[in-house]
């Protein structure tokens, strides 16, 4: 714990489409145990040595979690600014009454109400690495 890694990775779904990759950047360089990437991805390096590969499969639970209903939120339209054009799939950014920043996906466009998923994109799937460590400092 407390080494900071460098590795390339390759991020498939189980139908092989590739949802994030570092190939033709550099790569990916984060501290282990600070929490920095999902826990199974951090797991999938402990005990590799610099130039090893791996290919590690991990599982939803230990990646953004499951999805999870109750992150779907209906919404009247009528907070959404007037003039503010959106569609099904449409990425939006909310700040809560905290200040933080929340990012969802509208799933559904009534006359009255949008209802937006709060869940991450890749929840409740599992997710397969192609990890090579480049190293550890």
């Amino acid at each position: 714990m407390g080494d900071t890694v460098r590795v390339h990775y390759t991020g498939t779904l189980d139908d092989g489409t590739t949802f994030d990759s570092s190939s033709g950047r550099e790569p990916l360089e984060f501290t282990l145990g600070e929490g920095m990437v999902i826990p199974g991805f951090e797991a999938a390096i402990a005990g590799m040595a610099p130039g090893a590969k791996r290919k590690q499969r991990i599982l939803a639970c230990d990646a953004y979690g499951e999805r999870d209903e109750e992150r779907m939120v209906q919404m009247p339209r009528s907070e959404l600014p007037p003039d503010a054009k959106v569609a099904i799939g449409d990425r939006v950014r909310l700040q809560d009454e905290m200040g933080h920043i929340h990012a969802a996906r509208i799933t559904d466009l009534g006359l009255e109400t949008l209802t937006l998923d709060f869940n991450h994109e890749l929840a409740g799937q599992a997710l397969t690495f192609e990890i090579e460590l480049v190293e550890i400092g």
